[in-house]
């Protein structure tokens, strides 16, 4: 049940950081706030449905919609650069031990 709670209890917290980002990033880029926060929003649901409703991997999806040399593979090869895998995977074994301390070390 830790590594349940590490990863969907605390996963709605680590998806609405990415969202916030997300329309950060938008409003960087010269879009209206509402407006960034939808589409960051919409994008992470449809992304998700997308994910639960087919048969393919992830990893597939995202090959999917990554032309070669585009604009998708600059900004995938940023996110691999500041190591965003390790840190959501670190993210979810920080919390899954804190499960661990706060129920005394028990299973």
């Amino acid at each position: 049940m830790d590594a349940v709670t590490g990863l969907s209890g605390s996963g709605p917290a680590y998806c609405f950081v990415m969202i916030e980002a997300l329309t950060d990033a938008g409003v960087q880029m010269g879009l209206p706030r509402e407006m960034a926060l939808q589409l960051a929003a919409q994008t992470m649901l449809g992304s998700a449905r997308l994910c639960l409703q087919g048969d393919k991997h992830p990893a597939q999806l995202k090959d999917m919609v990554t032309s070669p040399g585009g604009t998708t593979a600059a900004g995938l090869q940023f996110l691999e650069e500041g190591k965003i895998r390790a840190t959501l995977i670190a993210a979810v074994e920080a919390a899954t031990k804190r499960s661990k301390e706060l129920a005394g070390g028990k299973y």
